[in-house]
C-alpha cells in the first residue's frame, strides 16, 4: 500500500490517500511513484501527488535503514510540500525559526531547547521567547493559591 499527498495551493498537504499496491506497479512488476500519481490523476482529475511514507519522521525511516526515508515526513493535511529540499514539513511556529533540512524540521535559531534533569523533568519545560530570541525555562506546576 502506497500513500500519496493531494498538493494544494501554496504547495498545502490538503489530503493524503492510499493506493493499492498493484495500482503502483509499472510494467515490471515494482512499485513507481509515477503509475500511482498517475493513477490518482485518472481518478480525481487531479495532477499534484506526490509520494509519502508512514515510516517515515524527521528525515528517518522506522526499519533504521535511512536510504528508505520518503520526503522528511509522513504528509499531514496543513504541513506543506517544500519543492525545492523534496521534503514535507510542519508549519513554521516562529519568524526566526530556520529549516533543518536534514531532519526535515523547523528549529530556534539557538538550536532545540536546552535538556532538563530527570527531576526537572515533573515540573519545568522550555517555551520559546520570540521577541528574546531565547528559551525560557517555565513552571509546569504552578502553585496554587489559596
Amino acid at each position: 500500500m502506497a500513500s500519496f499527498a493531494k498538493i494544494g495551493l501554496n504547495s498545502k498537504v490538503i489530503s493524503v490517500l492510499s493506493v493499492g499496491d498493484k495500482d503502483c506497479l509499472n510494467g515490471d512488476g515494482v512499485e513507481d511513484e509515477e503509475v500511482g500519481r498517475q493513477f490518482l490523476e485518472r481518478i480525481f482529475h487531479y495532477p499534484f501527488w506526490k509520494q509519502t511514507s508512514y515510516n517515515t519522521h524527521l528525515g528517518k525511516h522506522s526499519s533504521g535503514d535511512d536510504s528508505k526515508a520518503l520526503r522528511g515526513n509522513h504528509a499531514g493535511i496543513g504541513m506543506t510540500y517544500d519543492e525545492d529540499n523534496d521534503i514535507f514539513i510542519e508549519p513554521k511556529l516562529y519568524s526566526s525559526w530556520v529549516l533543518n533540512v536534514a531532519e526535515a524540521r523547523w528549529q530556534s535559531p539557538l538550536g532545540d531547547e536546552p535538556t532538563l534533569t530527570e527531576e526537572e523533568t515533573f515540573k519545568y519545560g522550555y517555551q520559546w521567547n520570540e521577541t528574546d530570541q531565547s528559551w525560557d525555562k517555565i513552571d509546569m506546576q504552578p502553585s496554587l493559591v489559596l
